[in-house]
């Protein structure tokens, strides 16, 4: 399927039968982007975005612009919050409401670790398969 609303959409499926995809460096930096927008929606006050509404970048130095904006307003977000506001319960998703804010930004860390280090690995083999 593919998500959101403009020219260029997240495509995003169920794991098939056989070995999946390797997925692109556009795909996981998408993926990024919408985990910051996101919680920026849902924690500090920004436009509440989802995978399905939020529009995706048609170039790279587009996406890069998007990452950087949400990057900003994400840490802006997660400073302002202080010791107290980590400590509060996130509310949502249900299944995390009783979850203290800070393993939210812990999570959000997760994924950015983990797809970031993705993206520096693909990059590196782009280069070297010239």
């Amino acid at each position: 399927m593919s998500l959101g609303p403009g020219e260029f959409t997240w495509d995003y499926g169920e794991p098939p039968h056989g070995p999946e995809p390797v997925t692109t460096i556009a795909w996981r930096l998408a993926h990024l982007i919408v985990v910051f927008a996101s919680t920026n929606g849902t924690q500090f006050g920004r436009t509440a975005i989802s995978q399905e509404t939020f529009r995706y970048a048609g170039t790279a130095e587009e996406a890069l612009r998007q990452l950087d904006d949400e990057y900003a307003a994400w840490l802006s977000g997660v400073r302002s919050l202080g010791t107290a506001g980590l400590a509060q319960p996130q509310g949502h998703p249900p299944a995390f409401a009783h979850a203290p804010v800070a393993k939210k930004m812990l999570y959000v860390n997760v994924e950015v670790i983990h797809h970031g280090a993705e993206i520096c690995l693909l990059r590196d083999l782009y280069l070297r398969h010239k």
